[in-house]
């Protein structure tokens, strides 16, 4: 139904071809979960279906000519690539945004963190062809990561679990519409959830690793950073360590390895920027996010935040102090009820995301696929049921769990 009422009733021409084609493949496999029970399996069938063949088919026009099909944040990040190739920083300073024609002044900004340059480098080196959109490149780490997540999880979680998980990526249409017409959120989010999912492994330097190369793509990532650097002092580094002392000291160790990846590698992104043009960085990542470069972010969805910042003179300082108070909450939280496995700690990232996504002034609905990914994650890693066993040979048996995770395997 959201495939089809896009693809009838949206503005934005890159979301009607989406829906067009993607509501034919939602249906399909609505009758097709009527009788296969392999979900898992038709969960990436369905990616394929309403993801990839539009993706593919919208790269593959926009090559061909077509200037309606791609959002402005494709276009964005390609010409990010194209200066860090030509200039070394990925950014424009505010006099040559203020240079260029108003209506150009928009895509003249970048507002992401100067990793994400790397996904507009095929465009800037080998032109315009269909594998060089970066929307390809944004489809193929979100599947890297999200596969990587999924093996991670397979013997932690029950397989309704791990379907539901694979689902908040590959089959919410809130993440599949935005993959295919703009994409740059997704490797985020799917590198956040390999990253809580290392941290349920216990393996800290490639939690801190995974979170660090979200962070070096969008801000987005730092919250669940600093949140998963809690859990790592809560969390012993080994099973043995029963005196307090040893205890500390694997904990330590922790928070070094996981700081290391999840802190140092977005500062690492952004010394060349800084070292080139530190006013240009400064401009594009800070000051046009908090409303003050030289035109207005699009990002204006009727959310709280937005609806109170428009709804009076002092209606942006009241959006601003509601979102201080609820990161204050967010840190007495941390503090008295400090997260002791990667489950709360998810609990803590998805509530504090949310919560700064409705009061944030300039916001997006779109933005609320971060949320919704790690509840499923949450949701998956709940304890084990405390139902009476049942016989072997029965569905909820061994015998009977093993065949309904054949799909997963």
């Amino acid at each position: 139904m959201f495939a089809a009422i896009t693809a009838f009733t949206s503005t934005l021409l890159p979301h009607r071809a989406w829906g067009e084609i993607a509501w034919w493949g939602y249906a399909a496999a609505f009758l097709i979960t009527l009788v296969v029970l392999r979900r898992l399996l038709l969960t990436f069938a369905v990616f394929a279906a309403v993801t990839l063949v539009p993706l593919i088919t919208q790269a593959v026009q926009r090559a061909g000519g077509r200037t309606d099909r791609a959002q402005e944040e494709v276009l964005v990040v390609e010409q990010m690539g194209r200066r860090l190739l030509h200039t070394g920083t990925p950014y424009l300073d505010r006099p040559d945004i203020a240079a260029l024609p108003a209506e150009d002044r928009l895509l003249g900004y970048s507002p992401y963190q100067p990793g994400m340059s790397i996904f507009g480098i095929p465009r800037a080196l080998f032109g315009n062809h269909w594998w060089t959109d970066a929307r390809i490149w944004f489809a193929v780490a979100t599947v890297v990561a999200l596969l990587w997540t999924l093996r991670l999880l397979t013997d932690l979680v029950a397989p309704p679990g791990l379907v539901l998980v694979a689902q908040s990526v590959a089959v919410l249409p809130i993440c599949t519409l935005t993959l295919t017409t703009g994409g740059d959120d997704l490797p985020v989010v799917s590198l956040s959830l390999l990253a809580m999912a290392f941290t349920a492994r216990h393996r800290w330097a490639a939690a801190g690793i995974a979170i660090g190369l979200a962070g070096a793509l969008k801000l987005f990532a730092l919250p669940a950073a600093l949140v998963l650097l809690v859990l790592a002092w809560r969390t012993t580094g080994s099973a043995g360590d029963s005196e307090r002392r040893g205890a500390a000291v694997a904990n330590l160790r922790n928070v070094a390895v996981f700081a290391a990846g999840a802190f140092g590698l977005p500062i690492l992104v952004m010394l060349p920027a800084l070292a080139v043009a530190p006013s240009a960085f400064v401009e594009n990542v800070l000051r046009f996010p908090a409303g003050h470069g030289l035109v207005t972010s699009p990002a204006q969805s009727p959310l709280p935040g937005q609806l109170i910042a428009s709804s009076a003179d002092a209606g942006r300082t009241i959006a601003l102090s509601l979102l201080l108070i609820a990161g204050i909450a967010i840190g007495v939280w941390l503090l008295r009820r400090p997260p002791q496995d990667t489950r709360s700690a998810v609990l803590v990232v998805t509530v504090g995301l949310t919560a700064a996504i409705l009061l944030i002034p300039s916001t997006r609905f779109g933005y609320l696929l971060y949320p919704a990914a790690f509840a499923a994650l949450w949701w998956a890693l709940r304890p084990p049921s405390t139902a009476p066993p049942t016989a072997p040979g029965s569905p909820g048996g061994p015998a009977g769990r093993r065949s309904a995770s054949s799909g997963a395997a």
